[in-house]
């Protein structure tokens, strides 16, 4: 099982991001993952990203629900930052960046 990021919400709730959330993400956003551009990328598609990561802890969780959660706990920049590390444990670092960076 891929790894995850722990992050304080209503709970402590685990961002992983393994085949079926990717798969999630390609089916509610309607494009491949490897389309997406992380750093240029819209609320709706970031919700989408972050309710496929809790997914596989909380299958009630809805898109609206995850909004909601973030906007009482977090915020979307910390969302954003915390979404960056769980692609990392899920994909590893880019090939361009060296050892250590």
């Amino acid at each position: 099982m891929k790894a995850g990021i722990t992050v304080q919400l209503d709970k402590p709730r685990t961002l992983r991001y393994g085949i079926n959330a990717l798969a999630k993400v390609e089916d509610l956003i309607g494009k491949p993952i490897t389309s997406l551009d992380l750093n240029n990328v819209g609320i709706k598609d970031l919700l989408v990203i972050i309710y496929a990561g809790f997914y596989h802890e909380d299958k009630t969780l809805t898109v609206e629900k995850v909004g909601d959660l973030i906007d009482e706990y977090s915020d979307i920049t910390t969302m954003a930052e915390k979404i960056g590390e769980a692609f990392t444990l899920a994909f590893g670092k880019p090939s361009n960046q060296k050892q250590g960076e």
